[in-house]
C-alpha cells in the first residue's frame, strides 16, 4: 500500500506501478510529488522483487507541468521561501533538472504510460523513461518560447526528435500528436485509449522475464553510448541556457508571482489549471 499523498504505488509480480495521483491539477508536479516520485524511484531501485517500474498518471492525463499555482503549491512556497536568484538556481536544479537525470540513470527499465496532456514537466518526466506507450490522445509539448523561455530544464528534445524537428516545435510551440510523436522517435507505441494501461503492463511483464542483471547492462550501455555522444554535457548546457532565461521573464512579467497573477485561465485548453 502506497505511504505518500500523491502517488499511488502498486506491484503486480516484478512489475511497480508509481501513479501520479492529482487529478484535479492534471497531475501538476508540486515539490512534494517530486520528492515522493524520487523516493518511490529510490525504493523500487532497492527492491529486488521489482525488475520493471511504470510511471503512470491519474485521470485523463499524464502530466499538463510544473505546478505553478495550486493551492497546496502556494502553500507550500510560502512555507518554504526560496531567497533570490541563487536559491532559485538550487531549487530549481535540484526539483527539475537533477532528479530527472537521476531518474533516466535508474538501473531498471522504465516506461512511461502517457494519455491526454503530457507538456514541459510531464514531457520530462516521461522523456526520461526508457520506454514511452502513448495513447493515442496524447499530445505532447514544450511551450516555453511563448512565454520568453528557452525550453525546459531537462531538455532532451533535440535527441528524441533531431534538431529541425526540436526548432520548430520549440519556435511554434505546437502540440505534437502520439502519431507525430511515434514517428519522430520519441513514443514506442501507440494504442486506443482503452487498452493503455493493459498493454503496457502486458509489455511490462514481459520485460520482467527477462535477467535483471542483462536488463541493468543493456540499459547502461545505451545510456552511455549517448554519455559519450556528449549527452550529459549536452544537457547540463541547456540547463544553464535555461537559466539565463529566467531574469529575462520576470521582465517580461512571464515568471514568477507577477505571471501567476496574470496568467490566462486556460493555459492549456483546461479551465483554471496553472501548470506548466
Amino acid at each position: 500500500m502506497s505511504t505518500y499523498t500523491t502517488l499511488l504505488t502498486e506491484q503486480t509480480g516484478a512489475v511497480l506501478k508509481i501513479t501520479a495521483n492529482r487529478p484535479d491539477v492534471l497531475n501538476a508536479q508540486s515539490r512534494i510529488l517530486l520528492e515522493e516520485l524520487d523516493d518511490a524511484f529510490i525504493k523500487a531501485t532497492k527492491d529486488d522483487s521489482v525488475r520493471v517500474i511504470i510511471l503512470a498518471g491519474a485521470g485523463k492525463h499524464f502530466s499538463a507541468g510544473h505546478d505553478l499555482g495550486s493551492p497546496q503549491e502556494m502553500e507550500d512556497q510560502k512555507k518554504n521561501p526560496v531567497q533570490g536568484f541563487q536559491g532559485e538556481y538550487r531549487r530549481l536544479s535540484e526539483r527539475f533538472f537533477e532528479n530527472t537525470m537521476r531518474w533516466r540513470d535508474i538501473p531498471k527499465p522504465t516506461i512511461a504510460q502517457v494519455q491526454g496532456y503530457c507538456i514541459m514537466g510531464g514531457m520530462m518526466i516521461a522523456s526520461a523513461c526508457d520506454i514511452i506507450i502513448a495513447s493515442e490522445d496524447a499530445q505532447f509539448a514544450d511551450r516555453a518560447v511563448k512565454w520568453g523561455g528557452s525550453h525546459v530544464q531537462y531538455f532532451s528534445m533535440p535527441w528524441d526528435f533531431g534538431p529541425r524537428k526540436t526548432k520548430e516545435y520549440l519556435f511554434t510551440g505546437a502540440f505534437i500528436s502520439a502519431v507525430d510523436a511515434e514517428k519522430a522517435g520519441l513514443v514506442n507505441r501507440v494504442v486506443p485509449r482503452e487498452r493503455l494501461e493493459a498493454d503496457t503492463m502486458a509489455l511490462a511483464q514481459n520485460i520482467a522475464e527477462r535477467d535483471p542483471f542483462a536488463l541493468q547492462l543493456a540499459k547502461a550501455s545505451v545510456n552511455e553510448m549517448q554519455d559519450a555522444q556528449g549527452w550529459r554535457q549536452s544537457m547540463e548546457g541547456a540547463f544553464k541556457n535555461y537559466m539565463m532565461t529566467i531574469p529575462h521573464r520576470i521582465e517580461m512579467g512571464t515568471y514568477g508571482p507577477k505571471a501567476r497573477e496574470k496568467a490566462p485561465k486556460d493555459r492549456f485548453g483546461v479551465l483554471n489549471k496553472k501548470t506548466g
